[in-house]
């Protein structure tokens, strides 16, 4: 049977495993800086294909842990607890 399509035209999007997705989690919340999407391939401990760490970073963003800018990527989430303490440190929001 042949479909027209060459084994190298299909490609199979598949998800991204829980680990590799706590994984890019985890190294752009403890940056201290906004990160380029070089650097955050740089500082993971394990190597992530481009298409799979763009995938958790759109997920990333749509959940509201971190702000994609022209500039780079950087970790915005804050929990309840965190957001409690901000207020009572006067913070006003």
């Amino acid at each position: 049977m042949k479909t027209g399509h060459s084994s190298s035209q299909i490609q199979i999007m598949h998800s991204p495993t829980l680990n590799t997705v706590l994984m890019v989690e985890k190294t752009v919340r403890e940056a201290k800086e906004m990160l380029k999407i070089a650097e955050i391939k740089r500082k993971l401990p394990k190597k992530v294909m481009h298409a799979t760490l763009m995938h958790i970073l759109d997920y990333l963003q749509k959940s509201g842990k971190i702000l994609v800018t022209v500039n780079g990527i950087v970790w915005i989430y804050r929990s309840p607890k965190e957001l409690e303490n901000l207020k009572l440190g006067g913070l006003e929001l």
